[in-house]
């Protein structure tokens, strides 16, 4: 699965590659290093959201648990901690905008990350309702390509 997407990112001539830091992004930005012959850098603000005591479990296991305690994310974006003391919504979009303006504007830039940062980033970049930002989210191992 890593191969083929590593191949589609290296056909975009990255300049530079980003990766968060955990081994699913480490691995694919490896991978694509190897075809592009580039040093991939690791910034830990592009790491995924910090989901407290839910961190590592699936989805249907916290519904099954919480029921619908997981909307918090969405409808109390400034207060709600996932896991109990996880990150806000607001929080993990303050942490990706400084991430984010430091990434620079020349060149193509391989950013690789979470599903979160991601939409976190398309909400900041399209101006999209902090309600909205869970439309951002993408499947695992697909990518965005992204103008400003």
């Amino acid at each position: 699965m890593l191969a083929p997407l590593a191949d589609h990112l290296a056909a975009l001539q990255p300049d530079m590659i980003i990766h968060s830091g955990m081994r699913r992004t480490r691995s694919l930005a490896d991978n694509l290093a190897r075809r592009t012959s580039l040093s991939p850098h690791e910034d830990q603000q592009w790491r995924e959201r910090d989901f407290g005591s839910w961190e590592g479990r699936g989805w249907n296991a916290i519904y099954r648990e919480t029921c619908n305690a997981m909307d918090g994310m969405v409808d109390a974006p400034d207060h709600f901690r996932p896991g109990g003391n996880g990150e806000t919504t607001c929080e993990m979009i303050e942490r990706i905008r400084g991430a984010l303006a430091v990434v620079p504007r020349r060149g193509c830039i391989a950013v690789i990350t979470h599903g979160g940062p991601i939409a976190a980033v398309r909400h900041l970049l399209d101006g999209t309702r902090i309600t909205d930002i869970a439309k951002g989210v993408m499947p695992p191992a697909t990518f965005s390509i992204m103008e400003f």
